[in-house]
């Protein structure tokens, strides 16, 4: 069982920059692949990004490459979404998710566990 705790999250202007973190509990962490996904209002939950066991490989949804960068720290039981150049579309709640074997990194229904979410606002 592993629990999932969003941060981070806020009101910043277009061309601006946040930094998620998701904090895990337990003492597995480092073998679950950790991703984050977003849902605005009125849309489907959409994979943003992703990053393996060890942290050597990541995913980004094709939208997001070169402006966010997705890291981990296992010692700390963290992971980290960093997002620069941020646009109103960004506008969403994020999520952290975990699962320890990925079938399809894109997909949703890989992931086993899920954090609250944390909103991000980006005002144009």
């Amino acid at each position: 069982q592993v629990q999932l705790v969003e941060s981070g999250g806020g009101l910043v202007q277009a061309g601006g920059s946040l930094r998620l973190s998701c904090a895990a509990s337990g003492r597995t962490f480092s073998s679950y692949t950790m991703g984050w996904f977003r849902q605005a209002p009125g849309k489907e939950r959409e994979f943003v990004a992703a990053i393996r066991r060890s942290g050597d490989s990541t995913y980004y949804a094709d939208s997001k490459k070169g402006r966010f960068t997705i890291s981990r720290d296992n010692a700390k039981n963290t992971v980290y979404l960093q997002m620069n150049s941020l646009k109103p579309e960004d506008t969403a709640v994020y999520y952290c998710a975990a699962g320890p074997y990925i079938s399809r990194i894109d997909w949703s229904g890989s992931y086993d566990y899920w954090g609250q979410g944390t909103q991000v606002t980006v005002s144009s």
